[in-house]
Formats: C-alpha cells, structure tokens, sequence
C-alpha cells in the first residue's frame, strides 16, 4: 500500500475529523432510532416483538459485513472503499426515512448497515496510515475510540429532539448532510491508497456469515411469539448454525480469506473480541430498553426521553479523552476493560430495580452515569487491544472482526434480552407488566457484562510483541 503524497499537519487532522465523524455516525445509526421507535411502531405497524428489528436490521448487515469490507478496504484502497460506505450509507438513509411499510424499512436499514460496514473498517486503517508511527498515535486512537460511545449516546438525545420537533423519518435523513459534508472533504484530507486485489474476494463468505447471523437473530427474535420448540423456530436456528460452520470451512480453504483463521489463535485478540461482544450486548441492550421503559412506563416524551440521557454523553466524553488513557498508562489496558465490564454490570444490576411509579433521579440517573463510566473504561482498552493483536497488514480485517464482535454482540444480546422481555410482559403489556420486563433485561445484561469482565480476567494474557498497547498497558 502506499499514499500519493505526505498530507500536511492540518490536513492530517482534518482526516482524523473525518474518520472520527464515520466512527460517530456509524454507530450512531445504532442508538439514534431509540426514541423513535414508538412512532415508528404506530406509523408503520411493527408488532412488539418485531419491532427491535429496526435496530436489528442494522446491526446484523453491519456486523455481518464488516469482514468483507476491511477486506475489500485492504485490497482495493481505504479510501475508495471509505467514499463507497458514505453513498451506500446515504442510499439506505433515505430509503429507510421515506418508507411506509415495515418491509421497506427493514430493506433501508440493511442497506444502512452495509454502507456502515464499508465506512468502518476503512475509517481505522485511514487512521494508521496518517497517524501510524507516530507520537500523535495515543491521541489520534483515542479520539477515534471515544466517537463510537459518543456516538451511541448523543444519537439517543438527537433522535429525541428530532422526534419531538420534527418526525420520526429525521432520525434517519439527518445522516445524509453529514455523509455529503464528509464526502466533501475526503479527497484532501484523507490519503490516497494503491492496492491491488491480490486474488478473488470472498463473496461465500460474505454471504454464509451475514445470513448465518441473521438466521439465529430471526430465530431468537420470533420464538416468543412462535414458541422456541416449534419447527419453524429449530428450523431457522439450525439452518444459521449449518451457514456458519460453512462459513469456517470456506476460511479454512479460502486463499484470500475474509478473515485468516490463525488470527483467532492468538489469546490477545480472542480476549479483547469477547470484552467488546459482551460490551456491545449489555450496552446497547441497555440504552434500547431505557428508553423504552422512559417512554411507556414513565411517560416521558421523546424528547425528554433523550435529554434525560445526556448526562451520560457528557460523561463518556470527559472519562474517555481525559481520564482513561492516564489510567490505563497506569494500570494497563487489562485492569480498565476488567473493572469497566464490572462498573457496567454494577450500573446495570441497579437499573434492575427500576418501578412502574419510578423517578428519573432515584431510578434512572445514578445508574445509567455508573454503566456509563464502566462503558467509558472499557470500549478504547479492547478496541486498541483488539487491533495492534493483529499484524500491520491485517488492519483493516482485525478492525472489521473487533467491529464484527461489537454489532454482533448488540444484535444477539438485544434479541435475547428482547425475547425475555416479552415472555413476561407478553402482549397488551401494563407498566407494571413492562417494568418487570425491562427489569428481568437489566438482570441479564449485567450477568452478560459479568462474564464479560470475568473472561477478560482470565483469558487475556500477554502479547509477543507491542505495538500501540505495550506489554505493560495490557497486563495488569
């Protein structure tokens, strides 16, 4: 790979702006639609259980594309691939805004989720190859990492303010401003890549492991209201299981595969994957339910709903660019993912107490500003963990499985928690009803966020050589 030319000072910077800007957007398509979705289940007629497939859409593309897009993104040039992501990513954003049945907005948001799944992967090799190898490394990366969390809350307040003052189809087209804003600018602030594509892309990959993914997601989102020993229920699970054993085999045999296999066996990457799949389960699952559980069991309007999570935005921002790089220069990047995964459960075991008659400052705001450092201590950890395990020329893949983790953690801990929820609020739901179902999610992405923390203790261990996290900011 090589760039056309030494981008200036400002120009590196303004780069950085830009694959901040994707970072933040990409996983802000992920929270924004909480607030909204109420209306969106009134306007379209989404059923309860269906209805977490507006954000499952999403994330099941994203997540499930994301290896072929830091393939694509490492054979053909970051930045084709980056400019690509942005227009699919705008293609989706209208289509989802504009639709009028619950068909087309599942389509819009898939394609969303593969716009997403290009921008990603290609944003964070842009990001070494302006920053790779030099001092502003640190601070590069932590920008980079705190745009994600950042990005998941502050779309929790935006999609409030637009719900509230405008519609809910606003959540989705506010993204194509900011994608022509960002395209705008890409061609001087970002480097120009020359790859060749060394061999065939693998497109059976690809395919086994997206379809594989949405498989058990359909599976585990449609049990409650099919049953989970009904044929149609084993039927789809098994067939998932069957697409992604297909897909490790194609890898096994593939010359030029989405993701090397040997990549795997290293228990530094192994390690920090797990902490961002069981980070992205207990997260996401819990900015979904609170939000619902504000709305239909307090009687918050959408608006209200997202500015009573700010606080957390504001917490996440000032915990992730001032505070946890300091302490995991101090105390390694193991101890910050560990205690983050346990403050998150804390917080999350907490929020299991909330009450049909609760208030936002008892039931609410302590607990989500607890969840929220402990998300703030262990995102950029395992994030960077996960990435310099890799080696330099596996980048763009090693950002696309970290990723990968991440949505599909989101995707599988939501539908989960989502099929307990309803199995014991059921249908025509009181507040009563609904809080004990929110209540019984909060339990179990705690215990997901427990297991998190307890696999990272155990099963991270040293790696060989350093790269960004040395030997000492991994160990603890």
């Amino acid at each position: 790979m090589s760039t056309s030319r030494p981008l200036s000072p400002a120009k590196r910077w303004l780069g950085l702006v830009l694959i901040a800007t994707a970072q933040f957007v990409v996983i802000m398509d992920t929270s924004i639609i909480g607030v909204a979705l109420p209306d969106i289940q009134r306007a379209l007629g989404f059923t309860p259980e269906s209805l977490s497939w507006v954000f499952n859409a999403y994330v099941v593309a994203f997540g499930g594309l994301l290896l072929l897009g830091g393939r694509l993104s490492d054979a053909f040039g970051a930045r084709k691939i980056f400019v690509l992501g942005w227009i699919v990513l705008i293609v989706g954003s209208i289509m989802a805004g504009a639709a009028g049945t619950v068909g087309v907005e599942i389509a819009g948001r898939a394609i969303q989720g593969a716009g997403s799944a290009m921008i990603a992967p290609a944003a964070l090799t842009l990001l070494m190859m302006l920053f790779g190898g030099t001092s502003d490394l640190p601070k590069a990366f932590a920008v980079y990492g705190a745009a994600a969390p950042i990005g998941g809350t502050a779309g929790v307040f935006l999609g409030g303010v637009l719900t509230e003052y405008a519609s809910w189809p606003w959540v989705f087209y506010v993204t194509v401003p900011i994608a022509l804003i960002v395209l705008a600018f890409a061609a001087t602030a970002l480097p120009r890549t020359v790859r060749k594509a060394s061999g065939s892309i693998d497109i059976g990959g690809a395919v086994t492991v997206t379809l594989g993914l949405a498989a058990v997601v359909y599976a585990v989102v449609n049990a409650p209201e099919i049953g989970w020993l009904t044929w149609s229920t084993l039927g789809m699970l098994a067939a998932g299981i069957v697409l992604l054993l297909i897909f490790f085999l194609i890898q096994a045999r593939s010359r030029n595969p989405l993701l090397r296999l040997g990549l795997l066996r290293a228990p530094l990457l192994g390690a920090a994957n797990v902490a961002q799949l069981m980070l992205g389960a207990a997260w996401v699952s819990m900015w979904f339910f609170l939000n619902l559980y504000l709305q239909q069991v307090l009687g918050a309007s959408a608006f209200a709903a997202g500015a009573a999570l700010l606080p957390m935005t504001g917490l996440v921002v000032l915990v992730m660019i001032a505070l946890a790089p300091r302490l995991q220069e101090r105390f390694g990047a193991k101890a910050l993912i560990v205690t983050g995964l346990l403050l998150l459960a804390g917080g999350l075991a907490w929020l299991a107490f909330v009450r049909p008659d609760g208030s936002y400052v008892v039931d609410v705001l302590p607990a989500s500003l607890l969840a929220a450092l402990g998300m703030s201590l262990a995102f950029v950890p395992s994030l960077g963990t996960a990435i310099n395990a890799a080696p330099p020329a596996e980048t763009g893949v090693a950002s696309g499985l970290v990723s990968t983790s991440y949505q599909i953690g989101s995707a599988l801990g939501l539908a989960v928690l989502t099929a307990i929820v309803y199995g014991i609020a059921g249908h025509d739901s009181t507040t009563v009803e609904l809080t004990q179902g929110y209540s019984a999610a909060f339990i179990g992405a705690a215990i997901l966020a427990l297991l998190g923390a307890i696999i990272t203790a155990i099963a991270m261990r040293k790696p060989r050589a350093a790269a960004f996290v040395s030997e000492e900011s991994v160990s603890a």
